[in-house]
Order: structure tokens, then sequence, then C-alpha cells
């Protein structure tokens, strides 16, 4: 006879448990945006059903203090076992950091597979990730989280799923049984991004040569950014009511309404609790909101937990080096989502983000307000100037006015034989425009970035 604890193998059916320590609660409670433990929960539900795992119990375990073993007292690892034996379920995912030892515990008093928040982020970024860039940068940091964890218990299982991610483990190549393997093949994989980032620095290097003002995206996970991506471009990027929908970064080129070009970028999801390991690891990608010229915070304002969102999105972009100043200036929020609101609710929104500096109402889904946002962002980029020196033959001495009028004069020179030598700083739609007057013919447009 096998023993009933033996007979639970089924790791597609999972248990989503959300630990919240009583003196995390007690600072959560000063700070100016607490994050409700049930938004935690669905939350960490919604994660897991990201990677199609079905969600069998779920559950906000209180911690008085943290077990440095197992990190949960020995009633709740009982109650959690329970339902494991109550549901078949063979996967628990626990929302919160644990340590190697801990991990190994737990599955041992569990009987079952168990992973972290960290690592269910892994798994999903590893499922989403399209491009050799993203399958490089979730490579990267998987390896890097599987260092401490070379757990031999659950290979069995690991063997049967395969694939890339952390519940993929092992399959196909049996890194993590080797140490020394693992550390060649994460040297091995860093060169590779190195590589990436050089490319990136190249292409952006092409960029400024045709220097079209850069947008960039970003925004809590399924805030809608993908969806006002397209449309914005008309893009046909992957938006689905999902965390973590897209992952590898989009860049598209467009006109605004004005005429003004510019470069759309679309990065991937924030999140609370990021692991480390994917910001060193995407630190590459995340250099597109370094060097845009204007930032669009996009929020889901039908989310009762938007306001802690936000203050994770804020963290993440001051650990990349945008400051609170620095970010004054280039951040402008958009709050989305507004036709999900009831109507009195959503009235009530529009008028306030009317009334509050930097600030745009919009539903993506609708297009009600994106109009006004695209207006927005033109009046912001026209500070977003180009440098040009030309020299004005004596037939076109007429176009002086008009570069007064539609240019910032930084110096003049009158040449001997009546032309007129002048630097100007002017917007990339006015230099077209100059180009045309002067008889240079339209600019070589730039490729379509993907």
């Amino acid at each position: 006879m096998v023993p009933e604890r033996e007979k639970r193998r089924d790791d597609s059916r999972a248990v989503v448990i959300v630990p919240v320590f009583k003196r995390a609660r007690a600072v959560d409670a000063t700070g100016p945006v607490a994050r409700s433990d049930e938004a935690r929960l669905a939350e960490a539900i919604g994660l897991a059903r990201a990677i199609d795992l079905d969600v069998v119990h779920s559950a906000i375990v209180a911690v008085a203090q943290p077990k440095p073993g197992t990190l949960l007292g020995t009633g709740k690892i009982e109650e959690i076992s329970a339902a494991l034996d109550a549901s078949d379920a063979g996967l628990v995912i626990v929302d919160h950091p644990l340590t190697p030892v801990q991990q190994r515990n737990l599955e041992k008093e569990w009987n079952a597979k168990v992973i972290d928040r960290t690592g269910l982020i892994l798994e999903i970024f590893g499922r989403r990730a399209s491009t050799k860039e993203g399958t490089l940068q979730v490579e990267l940091a998987h390896l890097n989280y599987q260092k401490g964890r070379l757990v031999r218990s659950w290979t069995h299982l690991e063997r049967q799923r395969g694939g890339a991610g952390f519940m993929g483990g092992p399959g196909e190549t049996q890194i993590e049984a080797d140490r020394r393997l693992l550390q060649e093949r994460i040297v091995r994989l860093e060169r590779e991004l190195e590589q990436v980032r050089r490319t990136r620095q190249l292409h952006r290097a092409k960029r400024k040569k045709v220097p079209h003002p850069i947008v960039a995206l970003v925004g809590y996970t399924n805030a809608g950014k993908s969806t006002l991506f397209n449309r914005i471009t008309g893009a046909g990027v992957l938006a689905e009511d999902m965390l973590f929908a897209t992952l590898d970064p989009t860049l598209r080129r467009m006109k605004l309404p004005q005429g003004r070009t510019v470069i759309l970028s679309d990065t991937v999801g924030f999140i609370s609790d990021l692991p480390t390991h994917l910001v060193a690891a995407f630190r590459a990608t995340l250099e597109e909101v370094l060097e845009a010229d204007l930032i669009l915070h996009v929020r889901d304002m039908s989310d009762p937990d938007n306001g802690a969102q936000a203050g994770d999105v804020l963290r993440i972009l001051a650990d990349l080096g945008i400051d609170e100043k620095d970010g004054a200036e280039r951040i402008l929020e958009v709050w989305n989502k507004i036709d999900d609101l009831p109507p009195e609710a959503r009235d009530a929104l529009v008028q306030k983000a009317g009334a509050t500096p930097n600030t745009i109402a919009v539903s993506a889904l609708t297009g009600e307000g994106v109009d006004k946002l695209l207006d927005e962002v033109n009046r912001r980029l026209s500070g977003v100037l180009v440098d040009r020196d030309v020299v004005l033959p004596v037939d076109k001495l007429q176009l002086l006015p008009w570069l007064y009028d539609h240019s910032i004069v930084d110096e003049r020179e009158d040449l001997e034989d009546g032309s007129v030598r002048i630097t100007v700083r002017l917007t990339e739609t006015e230099a077209g425009e100059l180009d045309r007057r002067l008889g240079h013919g339209a600019r070589r447009p730039l490729e379509d970035w993907e």
C-alpha cells in the first residue's frame, strides 16, 4: 500500500498562502499607503493563474514570530497540510521570500513542491519571454536564484514538466546538480547580456542621430500599458487581463496629432517586492526608461490598491536612478481604466485629474481621454529641441523671420557674400519644416523599431 501522503503529486493544483507578520503590519499601518492583506492574496492568486495553475485553496496566514527553519509555526503547517490532503494539491505557493532551508523543510513537512514569491515571478517571466534577450535575462535571474537551492527531492517531477522556468527545473540540462557548471553558465550568460547592452547602446546612438523624443510607458503589472500602447500606435502587442501579459520591451515610431514624431516604448510591468535578481538582469531593458524624454506612469484606478501600487513603481524608478525631483519634470501620470468605475466615481476622478498637476484620466480600452493625453505629451515634449547650424543663401533670407518665430537663435553671423550663418534650436517637426523650406527634401526615415 502506498501511504496517502505519497499519492499527492498533482503540481498543477496549487495552494496559495500569504503570510502576514504582526510587526510588519504595524509598520505598514504608519506608512502613507498600506497594502491590504486581501489585495496581496488576490495578487498572489493572479500570479499563480498567470501560468495556468489551478488554485484550489488560498489563505491569509497570520504569523506572530517567523520561525528560522520553516517561517510558519507548527499549527499553521498542519492546517496547510490538511488543505493539501483535502484538495490533492502538489504545489504550495508562499507569497514571501523563503530561504533554501525553509523551502526544503516545508517541502518535507507537506510532501509537496514549494515555491516562494520570487520563484513564482521567475516562472512567469520564463513563460512570457519571447525574444533572445528576454530569455537570456530570465535564465540569468533564475540561475542566480537557484545557486543556493540545489534541492533534488523533486527532480522526478521537474523532469516530467521540463521547460526553462523554475518549475521546469533541471529537466533538460541538470545544471543545478553541479555548482561549478552553474557558475560557468552564469558567466556565459552575463557575457551574452553584455553584448545585448552594447547593441542597445548602438540602437540608442542611432536614434539620437535622428533625434526623435522617446516616451516610455511604465506602471504596475496589468495597469493597461500594452492596451494604451496599442491604442496610441495601432500595434498588435499582446494585451490581456493577466499579470505580466507582456514581458519583452516593444518600441514603435508614431506621429502625434500635431505632426511630431516620437518613439513609444512599452516596458515590463513592475510589481511589489520585485526580485533583486530580476532588477539586475533586466537592467539593460529598463535602461530604455532612463533614456526616455517623458515617462508615462500608467495606473489602474479601478484597483482599490492603486495607491500602494504607484508607490511600488516610484520606488523602482528611484532604484533605477530617477529621483523624485527629476521625476516631477519627466513623469506624467495616466489614470487608466476609468471605464471600469461607476459613473459617479468616474466623473469625480476625471474632475480630480483635471485639478491635479501632471495627471490625465483616460480609458485605454474605449479611447476616452487619449486625445487629451497626446496633446499633453506634445506640449511636454516641446522642450526637447534639436540643434541646427545652417547657412541661408541670399535667395533664402526671407526665412530669417520664420526662424526667429519658430526657433531659439543662439548665434548669427552675416557673411561677406550676403548669406547668413545661423545656429538655432527648434523642435524636430520644425527642423523638418526648415529642411523643406530650404529644399533639402525629406530626411532619411528611421527604420521601424520592433
